[in-house]
């Protein structure tokens, strides 16, 4: 048996020997160089985890000591942690990097250390046109908005480091940090405009619950479940409540989901008994049903409500909705949702890294699992796919960046873009309806986006149809859960085998 810890001479003999080790492990499947015993007959699980435990130390240690060039420990370990985070075929379970670790935490906490500014950057950089960051707009009240950052400067520097150098991830990591420390950016405005700005790092908020009235209707947004998310939801329907507010419509599209703590004390506002969810494991302590009580409840009753969902509405997103859909307080409107029904935990390993490791799955009030199979609207309602003609339009639009030329500022009117859109048509012909909405997400670069577009989104326009509708309660009342539409589907897939085996 060869030893791992045996340093192989500079001379022939070393690759000689080492070579016939690569033929035993290729012509003896079963023999291995690093196991310390014969292999185990036993099946008794801990013995084969240990087993393998063992060998893989020994391969790490070997692989590091004898690769040809000098290699950091560091890149093996994180390769050794990705690749056994892979081996699950979970597409949840994953090893976690500093940055995808940065974005666990803002989610599970709520809020960071940093400066306001909503930013971009592109991915190519040249010397003709070096890939600077770019202020989208301020957050109202931060250090970047009080500091008089306007949309469309140019960050070209942070703490000294030229940004056109570096990634975002890397410029995210500069730009966060410690609340009350320093970080010195350059900022350009306009063509040779350049000013140095020090901001002060504050508690910045992750954005959580967007708004409004549309007439008599609330139309509440929740971007994703945070600790923050419930407080935000009840100040909403404060403000409904004091309006007068004659329906609800809760829209998740693209909300890809956060806590599931976070989602049941928003569902909870809503529902006054009875299971929101509950979830199973073969961990003991992970089962859990998370139960409404009447007293957290502060929906008013018999307001009618509507829940937009899309292809990329997941998890906690899903929970919500399949809730409210199980326990019949409300109508679905829009796409068949992604379909992630398993419940994942954040565990650090470093003050760098983590995993996020799959430990249970959960289930809706009527005991239904939607994992890869998704939570189908009552009102399936799908956007138009462009034409080929109108993909060839829309990309050379991109491509010849005219909205960047003709939207420079959020002070464009209803009639300019109708205007502006009529005139793109001409060389550019699509939709104008989609027209509008692209020079209108131009003109939010220059401000805080619009909360919802009304010319163009025909999901939220058939949800305030159908939450007007006289006979809504009546279809709530009948349709159908989850669990239903799921044994519906499993009797159709059966008669249909049955007719083809036939």
């Amino acid at each position: 048996m060869f030893d791992s810890n045996t340093t192989l001479k500079k001379s022939w003999s070393g690759p000689l020997a080492l070579m016939l080790v690569v033929l035993i492990l290729v012509f003896l499947p079963g023999v291995s160089v690093f196991s310390q015993t014969a292999p185990s007959s036993s099946n008794d699980y801990d013995i084969k985890r240990r087993e393998y435990i063992q060998l893989l130390s020994n391969v790490f240690d070997f692989v590091h000591r004898n690769y040809v060039d000098e290699v950091d420990p560091e890149i093996l370990y994180q390769g050794a942690m990705e690749g056994l985070m892979n081996a699950f075929g979970d597409p949840y379970t994953t090893y976690m990097d500093l940055s995808l670790s940065r974005s666990i935490s803002d989610t599970t906490s709520g809020n960071f250390g940093g400066v306001g500014l909503t930013i971009t950057k592109a991915i190519e950089s040249s010397a003709d046109n070096p890939a600077y960051v770019e202020v989208s707009y301020p957050m109202e009240g931060t250090p970047g908005y009080l500091a008089g950052i306007q949309p469309g400067d140019k960050i070209i520097k942070i703490d000294g480091v030229d940004t056109s150098t570096i990634t975002m991830d890397e410029v995210l990591n500069i730009l966060r940090g410690e609340i009350g420390s320093p970080v010195d950016l350059v900022i350009r405005r306009g063509e040779n405009m350049e000013f140095p700005v020090t901001l002060e790092r504050a508690l910045i908020e992750v954005p959580t619950v967007k708004y409004s009235m549309i007439n008599d209707i609330g139309y509440l947004k929740i971007i994703e479940f945070t600790p923050l998310t419930p407080e935000r939801v009840q100040e909403a329907l404060d403000s409904f409540i004091a309006q007068d507010f004659k329906g609800l419509i809760i829209d998740l599209r693209n909300n890809p989901g956060g806590l599931i703590t976070s989602v049941v004390d928003v569902a909870d506002k809503f529902i006054d008994a009875g299971p929101i969810v509950s979830t199973k494991s073969r961990v003991v302590y992970e089962n859990s049903v998370f139960t409404a009580t009447k007293k957290n409840t502060t929906m008013p009753k018999g307001i009618p409500i509507v829940v937009l969902i899309n292809r990329a509405s997941a998890s906690a997103s899903e929970i919500l909705a399949g809730a409210l859909k199980d326990n019949h307080l409300a109508y679905l409107v829009g796409e068949r949702t992604y379909g992630k029904g398993s419940v994942q935990n954040p565990i650090p390993l470093s003050n760098t890294d983590g995993i996020k490791l799959t430990i249970a799955r959960y289930y809706t009030p009527s005991d239904t699992n939607i994992d890869k199979i998704g939570i189908p609207p009552d009102l399936e309602v799908l956007f138009p796919e462009l034409t080929e003609q109108e993909e060839e339009s829309y990309q050379k639009l991109m491509e010849d960046g005219v909205l960047s030329q003709k939207v420079t500022s959020a002070d464009i009117s209803e009639k300019e873009i109708a205007a502006l859109a009529d005139e793109l048509y001409s060389k550019y012909p699509m939709e104008k309806s989609l027209l509008r909405r692209l020079i209108r997400l131009e003109s939010d670069k220059y401000r805080e986006p619009r909360l919802y577009d009304l010319d163009f989104d025909i999901q939220l326009n058939a949800a305030l149809e159908v939450i007007k509708d006289e006979n809504f309660a009546e279809k709530v009342a009948q349709s159908k859960t989850l669990k239903e539409l799921q044994e519906e589907a499993e009797l159709e897939m059966a008669e249909n085998t049955s007719s083809e085996e036939q």
